[in-house]
């Protein structure tokens, strides 16, 4: 068995009278890679902040191994935006900093002449000198910047990079700086939450490679099904407010956690038959004992109430938790639903040269496709989505929409939707409907009724995510642009964001770095690499194996 490095017994954690964490223990054992999953809000990223000593629970017991070494990666790293990608790193480990500040003062004292000319006074300088310089390298400070460039290098830096102000970083960039600074630490484990936020696929597949070869264990929270299934040899699930185990991969957590649930349903019902027999002979007893005074009857029905009492009782499972009731209905339209003919995008830079993003783009969309569009960040996906909205003016080509098409735009960044609005507003802008319609729909969208008039700045990004799904359901679209849909959706919404759009009867261009909901969705691959598209026909595991040598990568599930 392996070493237990992490212990949690009967946690528990409540904000504002509300329990988030009831009852948990837990235990993390060298080496293990866990994938930590949750509805939003169930408080997975509170468990990671228990388990690294951020947040103190308000009872149980935490037990860590004396040799451990956390490293935690929150949802969005605390970066000084002043720093360079290599001084962010460098900055990891404030002990050491601590040291070398404290050499460099010594080393100044020495040669100080009053210093130098008293020898009590340089002995002493040279004690406290030797004393820092034996900590110094106890901690492996020399080889400290080598560690540094070679935690940069593992997350996908090249040593153009380590330039770079962290300002300039792109949102995954910065998830990657935070995690070289754990890597440069040596933790024996990593607490990621979310780390692929963000990432372009090369970005999650170095990710992927990373967390397999990392040699000490790793808790991962991640709404990526495929990373998941990649990586983790263990499912954590907290639900309820407590926390269950499942043996193996995404995969096999969805259909053991199926199984389970059968299974105690089975278990359940066996039992309600039981306690209905017991209830039915006390109730006779209890008769008998009424009719005729019988000392028998009467301990008789006290004995089974006891049997009864003393019976530990199964829940009822909850077969299917409320989800989001998004439905996308769509019409037939126009055959020909988007045509592009050499189209470029030129963008002027800031010393008065051009960017070229697009160049003599050529794309063909009937009626029914579902097309994914693939292509490392910045490569001018959502430049070319804007283009096709009329939010962008192309330089040169054409772009023709069906006359019988409605666009559906849904945006990464949340754009579609106004922070000073509230809810029931926003689909008052989609849509014309009684303020008891939009209640209603907001209701079918697990936002609860005392929230339907918040503002839109109020909410977290999951929230945002099925706002603006919400409003796309009432667009009445049949030719849906998705930037990132399943970005901030938790493991449950994306599973019926990706059922509705199967029974959509419209047309679907998305772009999406989520391998698993690409497998599930896309019929037809486009590629945006240097400013031109590549096509591919079938889903994310086609394009892999037509695009990567035999061997070199995994193809991905299904």
């Amino acid at each position: 068995m392996s070493t237990i490095i992490v212990k949690l017994d009967d946690i528990a954690l409540q904000y504002s009278a509300l329990p988030i964490l009831d009852g948990v223990s837990w235990e993390i054992q060298a080496g293990q890679k866990v994938g930590l999953v949750g509805a939003n809000g169930a408080g997975k990223s509170t468990l990671l902040r228990i388990v690294a000593g951020v947040l103190q629970p308000d009872r149980g017991a935490i037990f860590r191994h004396a040799e451990l070494r956390i490293g935690y990666l929150a949802q969005e790293p605390a970066l000084d935006p002043e720093q360079t990608a290599w001084e962010a790193v460098l900055s990891a480990n404030t002990a050491l900093e601590r040291l070398e500040a404290e050499m460099r003062c010594l080393e100044l004292q020495m040669a100080d002449p009053e210093i130098y000319t008293d020898a009590t006074a340089l002995a002493r300088v040279l004690a406290a000198h030797a004393r820092a310089q034996a900590a110094f390298e106890e901690q492996d400070g020399y080889r400290y910047a080598s560690r540094c460039e070679q935690a940069l290098q593992a997350v996908g830096f090249e040593a153009a990079d380590y330039a770079l102000p962290v300002s300039a970083l792109s949102g995954g960039q910065q998830k990657m700086v935070g995690l070289a600074r754990l890597l440069a630490l040596d933790c024996n484990l990593l607490l990621l939450d979310e780390p692929d936020n963000h990432l372009d696929l090369a970005g999650k597949r170095r990710l992927e490679r990373f967390i397999q070869e990392f040699p000490g264990a790793v808790v991962i929270v991640s709404h990526d099904r495929y990373l998941l299934d990649e990586t983790v040899s263990r499912i954590s699930e907290i639900e309820e407010h407590r926390l269950k185990d499942y043996v193996g991969n995404y995969s096999a957590y969805a259909i053991e956690k199926q199984l389970w649930l059968l299974r105690q349903q089975q278990l359940y019902a066996a039992q309600q038959k039981e306690i209905a027999r017991i209830e039915a002979a006390i109730a006779r007893f209890e008769y008998w004992a009424s009719i005729v005074i019988d000392e028998r009857h009467i301990r008789q029905a006290r004995h089974r109430q006891k049997m009864l009492e003393r019976m530990d009782k199964i829940e009822k499972p909850v077969l299917e938790r409320e989800r989001m009731g998004l439905e996308l209905n769509g019409w037939r339209g126009s055959n020909k639903v988007l045509e592009i003919i050499g189209l470029d995008k030129v963008f002027p830079t800031a010393d008065g040269g051009e960017n070229l993003v697009l160049r003599g783009l050529n794309l063909l969309i009937w009626h029914g496709e579902r097309v994914g569009l693939l292509g490392e960040n910045g490569a001018g996906k959502s430049v070319l989505l804007r283009c096709i909205l009329g939010q962008e003016m192309p330089t040169q080509g054409v772009i023709h929409i069906g006359p019988s098409v409605r666009l559906g735009y849904y945006a990464q960044q949340h754009e579609t939707l106004d922070p000073r609005r509230t809810l029931i507003e926003e689909l008052w802008e989609a849509k014309s409907m009684s303020e008891q319609a939009a209640v209603s729909v907001l209701r079918r969208f697990l936002f609860p009724y005392m929230r339907v008039r918040d503002r839109v700045e109020q909410l977290s990004g999951g929230e945002r995510s099925r706002l603006q799904l919400a409003k796309l359901m009432l667009s009445d679209a049949n030719f849906l642009l998705l930037d990132e849909p399943t970005n901030n959706l938790d493991l449950p919404s994306c599973e019926v964001l990706e059922q509705a759009l199967d029974e959509f009867e419209g047309t679907v261009l998305v772009i999406s770095h989520d391998r698993y909901f690409l497998n599930r969705v896309v019929t037809r691959i486009v590629e945006l690499d240097e400013g031109a598209l590549r096509e591919y026909a079938g889903d994310y595991t086609g394009y892999v194996e037509k695009t990567t040598p035999t061997g070199a990568m995994n193809s991905g599930r299904k």
